[in-house]
């Protein structure tokens, strides 16, 4: 945990908390980049950090003190083999002793709490119930040193004494889901007032959703000096170079990187049975129909995706350079192109294992086809259904038909493929006679499912299902949490049908009685 950073242009930072599985994709393409601009520059996975930092032996036997609670007893004394358990290749051999580990190691980590039991941490979530990632005031107030996260004694102990070592001219900070936004601002505070002339600089795609409001409203976010929306790779070394121009706000798509530098991550500390490294062949969404999701209406950038007869290279070089085999591939939806590149390069790709979403595109219909992508090392793919229901789906735009979806199910099933499948309850216009037919649907096919994520939706703020509430069956909608300026979501009262909470009855009662879909759930 201790690795020297030298001196550099660029010191690129993941704050917590961010699931420790596997390195930042986002921090390797950015990285590679600017090395490739001749620019100096190294990255520091502060999640994986925290964590590692969070479950020391001896800060846990401090903080428990002398407990009397027989699990938590049980969970210190075997802290040791539970991270070792996490890290074990044959880990799925035993998924009962996994799970314990996983259930050991959150009970170590709930005793953070922060000042007065604000805070709650386990291996997949980081939540604060006092402070909101919506707050502009809130995020100054942590950034500002008035107020503080469980993280702190780990940023003020290891992250500050490297940062002063390197005295890097650029600090960036990418920020990508709501659990690191707190954190990720108390951290900058910090830098701040160790480094008062470091150029600060927050991006990732949580900063990048917040671009409309912080536009409309002029607004600055302490204590960085600029934020990039959307791609990092061009404004980050037109920064470094002085020639960004004076914008607070920095978007650029001119450069768009795909070949990864995973040299800074220490890839067997990252808590997963075998190595896993994330890549992706494109960056955004190719449908971008969608109407439940801001990538229609509000893409992050316009939809760019590598050369797809490039990608299996890609794959190969990175299991050469860094010694892996497995490989989650992030993209929003795999390009058709880019599977059929990897379905063709079969014989090459044999002992290399990937997984990654799609959409439940024709092709994946092909019983050949299926099996020369399992050839390739297809393990397992993510598709969002999101209803069971034909009427849901052409509402939302899905561009899906019920019987094309039994078909890919079918085939990859044959294949040996695991289907992990997304389900989305309470959409606009959306009825109790909808929700049977998605249970309908998920039990006549749940043979063919592997995975099952059910969830009830949230309106983004971005959706296109807001450009004609009327038509989407959206009678009235409203900021969620009002007066949160930075808030990614909205509530809506629906025209006709049920509301969320009928929805959430729904998936309760109805979807998890069922002990077929619950035993995929579970």
């Amino acid at each position: 945990m201790n690795r020297a950073i030298p001196a550099m242009d660029v010191l690129l930072l993941q704050p917590p908390a961010v699931k420790p599985s596997e390195p930042p994709l986002s921090l390797a393409v950015l990285l590679a980049h600017l090395k490739g601009a001749g620019l100096k520059a190294d990255a520091l996975d502060a999640s994986l950090d925290a964590y590692l930092y969070l479950l020391g032996g001896d800060r846990l036997a401090a903080e428990a003190g002398e407990t009397t609670d027989t699990y938590l007893r049980r969970a210190l004394r075997y802290r040791a083999d539970s991270l070792a358990q996490l890290r074990r290749p044959d880990a799925a051999d035993n998924f009962a002793r996994y799970q314990t580990a996983v259930s050991y190691l959150n009970r170590l980590l709930g005793l953070w709490k922060g000042a007065e039991g604000s805070e709650r941490l386990t291996l997949g979530d980081y939540q604060h119930r006092s402070l909101s990632p919506f707050s502009p005031e809130d995020l100054e107030r942590l950034a500002r040193g008035e107020a503080r996260t469980l993280f702190a004694p780990y940023f003020r102990e290891e992250v500050l004494p490297r940062v002063a070592a390197a005295r890097p001219r650029i600090v960036s900070l990418s920020i990508n889901y709501l659990h690191q936004a707190l954190p990720a601002f108390e951290l900058a505070g910090m830098i701040r007032r160790l480094l008062p002339q470091t150029l600060l600089v927050a991006g990732g795609g949580l900063v990048t959703s917040w671009r409309e409001p912080l536009r409309r409203e002029a607004l600055r976010l302490f204590p960085f000096d600029r934020v990039v929306f959307g791609p990092g790779e061009a404004p980050l070394a037109a920064l470094a170079a002085g020639r960004a121009g004076e914008d607070y706000g920095l978007e650029e798509t001119s450069s768009l990187g795909f070949v990864p530098d995973f040299g800074f991550a220490p890839l067997g500390d990252y808590l997963s049975p075998e190595p896993v490294l994330p890549l992706s062949a494109s960056r955004g969404c190719y449908w971008k129909r969608c109407l439940f999701c801001p990538e229609a209406s509000a893409p992050v950038h316009p939809y760019a995706a590598s050369p797809a007869s490039e990608f299996p290279d890609l794959l190969l070089e990175c299991s050469r350079s860094y010694g892996v085999r497995n490989f989650h591939l992030t993209d929003n939806a795999l390009p058709v192109s880019t599977l059929r590149a990897l379905a063709s390069r079969r014989e090459d790709l044999q002992g290399l294992r990937w997984f990654g979403f799609v959409r439940f595109e024709p092709i994946l219909e092909e019983t050949s086809f299926a099996a020369q992508l399992a050839q390739s090392g297809c393990r397992m793919l993510q598709l969002g259904l999101e209803s069971g229901s034909q009427r849901v789906l052409d509402r939302l735009g899905k561009g899906l038909r019920l019987e094309s979806a039994e078909r890919v199910l079918a085939a990859l099933h044959r294949a040996g493929i695991a289907s992990y499948v997304y389900v989305m309850l309470g959409t606009p216009g959306e009825t109790e006679e909808d929700a049977e037919a998605t249970l309908r649907f998920l039990e006549e096919h749940a043979g063919r499912i592997r995975f099952l994520n059910i969830a009830i939706m949230n309106l983004p703020q971005g959706s296109g299902l807001l450009d004609d509430p009327a038509l989407h069956g959206i009678a009235s909608s409203a900021p969620l949490g009002e007066g949160e300026l930075l808030g990614l979501y909205r509530t809506f009262t629906p025209t006709e049908g049920w509301d969320r909470a009928d929805a959430r009855r729904f998936l309760n009662q109805r979807l998890l009685g069922s002990a077929i879909i619950r035993a995929i759930v579970q």
